[in-house]
């Protein structure tokens, strides 16, 4: 196998890099703190924990769906800032409210739901922009060293935090997570070059109609709708673990912060290992052939947790069933979202990554609800195992044959960078 060269994508793009550097090590130092915070802080129970990862991205698909159409006409570059500020602000008040003795769970609510709904519409308008920043074979270098900076961000961040944590307090790495957006959006600013302002083109003008023209898109092209589907039940289960895990880890068995830290910490060298070979598969072996065998892979390990026992021997156990996911992940995201890219038409990026956006956020926020549900009727273990066994049908969702829709042909008149 070859070694492909590694090459500039250009200042513009070192700037984006960049700034998403910072927020994604600030998001690893924070990782999993507002379920932290609930159970060691406000001593909330499973299905209000399971609850703070349900709410937040439910409100934010409710909001993205007006936020969508609003951003996709606007220049993306001041959207992106907007949305850094913005949760920089709703991440800080938790601190202050801590430090004032009032901290609450309605409060841990708000805060996620602003801190979502921020999220959906800054990837929408960071896809789009891009999708115009880079040319189109660059795609998929892009968007392995976003994977690779996530996993590396996530293997160094909770340690850190669970570090900072036990030494400074439980909302430290909040804080830290908060100034990273600041940062992040002082290096967008540094971004130079003049963005034009869209064109209201195609497609339906309204709010909702616009929304739906992405959900339309994403639905009526063979291999994005089966893609989607796929994406809503995987990602929806892995998510919907995450706070049953932490009740699991932190609450029955006893695992102290800085244990809890590394178990996700280690496994994120997989998706080092990943992300900077997913191109080199790719070249060698074909892009569907590498999401189907991938996306399979990448379903099997989650069943894996329900065995976690305490000690040494479980703290391992979730280390190697991770690795096992975020490996497989970190190989599958880049060729995803390269994909996605590369089969919308750019003036129904803004649309079509909003409504992936929305579906992904209500998918984790309704089986999340229902995992805290069932672990509140019966226990964590049990939810996660059986979010681990409906995982196993996703496969089922997969493309079974390469499908390439082609992209109107004013698209190819638009992909070009834009001068620096």
């Amino acid at each position: 196998m070859g070694v492909v060269a590694r090459r500039s994508l250009g200042r513009r793009f070192g700037w984006l890099w960049a700034a998403y550097a910072v927020s994604a090590y600030g998001s690893g130092f924070g990782f999993g703190a507002l379920p932290l915070i609930a159970v060691l802080v406000v001593d909330a129970n499973p299905a209000q924990v399971s609850a703070l990862s349900a709410v937040g991205p439910a409100v934010g698909a409710l909001v993205a769906v007006p936020l969508g159409p609003w951003v996709e006409f606007r220049r993306k570059r001041p959207v992106m800032i907007a949305m850094d500020l913005v949760r920089f602000a709703a991440l800080l008040t938790i601190p202050v409210a801590y430090a004032l003795g009032g901290v609450s769970f309605a409060q841990l609510l708000v805060v996620s739901a602003v801190v979502a709904t921020a999220r959906i519409a800054f990837g929408a308008a960071s896809g789009a922009y891009l999708k115009v920043l880079v040319r189109p074979d660059d795609l998929l270098s892009a968007n392995a060293r976003f994977e690779s900076t996530t996993w590396s961000a996530i293997a160094l961040g909770p340690p850190l935090g669970g570090a900072a944590v036990g030494v400074f307090g439980p909302v430290t790495s909040i804080g830290a997570d908060a100034l990273s957006y600041l940062l992040s959006a002082l290096g967008i600013t540094a971004i130079r070059g003049r963005e034009e302002r869209p064109e209201r083109g195609g497609g339906r003008q309204g709010r909702a109609g616009a929304v739906l023209d992405g959900w339309r898109h994403l639905l009526t092209h063979r291999g994005l709708r089966a893609l989607y589907l796929n994406q809503l039940l995987v990602s929806g289960l892995i998510m919907a673990t995450e706070p049953l895990l932490a009740v699991l880890l932190l609450g029955d068995l006893g695992f102290p912060p800085w244990q809890y830290g590394l178990a996700f910490a280690v496994p994120c060298l997989g998706g080092l290992v990943g992300s900077r070979l997913a191109r080199r598969v790719v070249t060698r072996y074909g892009r569907h052939r590498i999401l189907r065998t991938v996306g399979t892979l990448r379903a099997v390990w989650l069943i894996g947790l329900a065995f976690v026992q305490p000690g040494v021997a479980g703290l391992a156990t979730v280390i190697a069933v991770e690795f096992a996911i975020i490996l497989s992940m970190s190989l599958y995201n880049p060729l995803l979202a390269t994909y996605r890219l590369e089969q919308t038409p750019r003036d129904h990026t803004v649309r079509t990554l909003t409504a992936w956006s929305i579906g992904s956020s209500a998918a984790i926020a309704v089986l999340s609800a229902l995992g805290g549900l069932l672990a509140d009727a019966t226990s964590p273990r049990t939810a996660i195992a059986v979010a681990g066994l409906l995982i196993l049908a996703s496969p089922l969702l997969l493309p079974r044959r390469p499908a390439v829709d082609p992209v109107p042909d004013r698209e190819l008149a638009t992909t070009a960078p834009t001068s620096p």
